[in-house]
C-alpha cells in the first residue's frame, strides 16, 4: 500500500527493498572513472553477437543473470518485469526477455526509463500485485546512432552541447522484507516542453522537466535538498546540470555540493572527449545500479534522490521540426525503511 501525497508525489507505507542490482557496460565506459563499480565489461562492441541491436539485448540478459545470481534467485522468482530502451518498439528489452517466461511490461521513457521502471516496480510490490519485480533498461551507442546518425562514419560534426550515448544496461530486483536499500517513494513527472528544437542539446531540453519534478517533490513531501545526502539527475550532462543548479538556487532550493548528474559521473568528460557528457537509458541505469547503490550499501549515502530525465523525441519528430519535450521521474532511495 502507499500513501498518496497531493498530485505527483507519494510515499510507500511498506517500502519495497532492493534485493539485488547489477550493471554491464561496454569498452568506453570501462575506461571511465567508475570502472570498479560495474559487474561486467566488454571490449567487444557486439558482445559476441552479429548486430548492435542484438548486443543491446545481450547486455540486458547478462545484467539480469548477474542480478539473479547475486540474490540466489532464478527467473521463475520474478513476478513482473518493467523494462525499456531507446530502440524502435523497445526491441532491446522485448527480445532480451522473450524466452524468460517473465510477465513483462514494456516501457518507454527515453533516458528516464530506469527511474520510471523503479517506480512502477515499487508500486507493484508495495501494492501487493507482485512478490518480486524487475526494473531494467539499456542503451547502446551504435544502435542509437543507427536510428539518428547513420552511417556512424559519415563525418558529421558533434557540437559542444552533444552527449555520448552510453553502452550499458542496469537492473534492480525489488521485493518485500528487509535489506540494505529501500524505495521509500517518489515523484512522477509530467511532460515539459520549452520549445527547444536542437536534438544535439538534450541537456537543455530536459533541464526544465528536472526542475519541475524536483520542485514538486520538495513542495509536496515537505522536504528540502538538505534532507538528502545526494541528489542525482540523469542524464543532463554538464549543460543541463548547470541550468538545474542555477535555477534551483534562484528558486530558493539550493542543491549545493550534494548535486551531481549521471552524464558527468559516467565519463571523464575531458580525457574521454564526450563533449557535454553521457546520455542514453543505460547512463543513469549503470551509474545507479553500480556506483550509487554500492555507496548506499557502504552507507556512504543514506538518502538518495535519483531523478531520471528523458528527452521524448524520435527521428521522425526531429525531421518534422518538432521541439524536444522532456520528462523527469524522481525516486527516493534510503538505507532506512522508516
Amino acid at each position: 500500500m502507499s500513501q498518496i501525497q497531493k498530485r505527483q508525489s507519494f510515499l510507500f507505507s511498506s517500502p519495497p527493498v532492493v534485493e539485488s542490482h547489477a550493471c554491464v557496460v561496454g569498452k568506453k565506459e570501462s575506461e571511465g572513472p567508475l570502472i570498479d563499480y560495474f559487474d561486467e565489461t566488454s571490449q567487444d562492441t557486439y558482445f559476441g553477437e552479429t548486430t548492435w541491436e542484438k548486443a543491446e539485448s545481450k547486455m540486458q540478459q547478462l545484467t539480469l543473470q548477474a542480478a539473479l545470481k547475486k540474490a540466489n534467485l532464478n527467473k521463475k522468482d520474478i513476478s513482473m518485469a518493467f523494462s525499456g530502451d531507446l530502440l524502435n518498439q523497445c526491441i532491446g528489452s522485448s527480445f532480451s526477455l522473450r524466452d524468460t517466461g517473465i510477465p513483462t511490461f514494456g516501457l518507454y521513457g527515453a533516458c528516464s526509463t530506469m527511474a520510471e521502471s523503479l517506480l512502477l516496480a515499487g508500486m507493484s510490490v508495495a501494492g501487493g500485485f507482485s512478490r518480486r519485480s524487475l526494473a531494467m533498461t539499456s542503451s547502446h551507442f551504435a544502435s542509437s546512432e543507427r536510428q539518428y546518425r547513420f552511417p556512424l562514419g559519415y563525418g558529421g560534426q558533434r557540437p559542444p552541447t552533444s552527449q555520448w550515448t552510453v553502452t550499458g544496461a542496469g537492473c534492480a530486483i525489488l521485493g518485500c522484507g528487509e535489506g540494505e536499500i529501500y524505495v521509500r517513494g517518489g515523484t512522477v513527472g509530467h511532460i515539459v516542453d520549452f520549445g527547444i528544437k536542437d536534438a544535439n542539446n538534450m541537456g537543455a531540453a530536459m533541464a526544465p522537466a528536472a526542475i519541475s519534478t524536483l520542485q514538486a517533490h520538495f513542495k509536496e513531501l515537505g522536504k528540502r535538498p538538505a534532507d538528502y545526502d545526494r541528489i542525482v539527475t540523469g542524464d543532463l550532462g554538464r549543460i543541463g546540470r548547470k541550468i538545474v543548479y542555477e535555477q534551483m538556487e534562484h528558486d530558493s532550493y539550493p542543491l549545493e555540493c550534494r548535486y551531481s548528474d549521471c552524464g558527468e559521473l559516467i565519463f571523464d568528460c575531458v580525457r574521454q572527449d564526450v563533449h557535454a557528457g553521457g546520455s542514453g537509458c543505460g547512463c543513469s541505469a549503470v551509474v545507479l545500479c553500480g556506483y550509487l547503490m554500492q555507496l548506499m550499501k557502504e552507507q556512504k549515502i543514506n538518502d538518495l534522490l535519483f531523478c531520471g530525465t528523458g528527452a521524448l523525441l524520435s527521428p521522425v519528430s526531429t525531421n518534422q521540426g518538432e521541439s524536444v519535450p522532456g520528462i523527469c521521474h524522481a525516486v527516493w532511495l534510503s538505507t532506512k525503511k522508516e
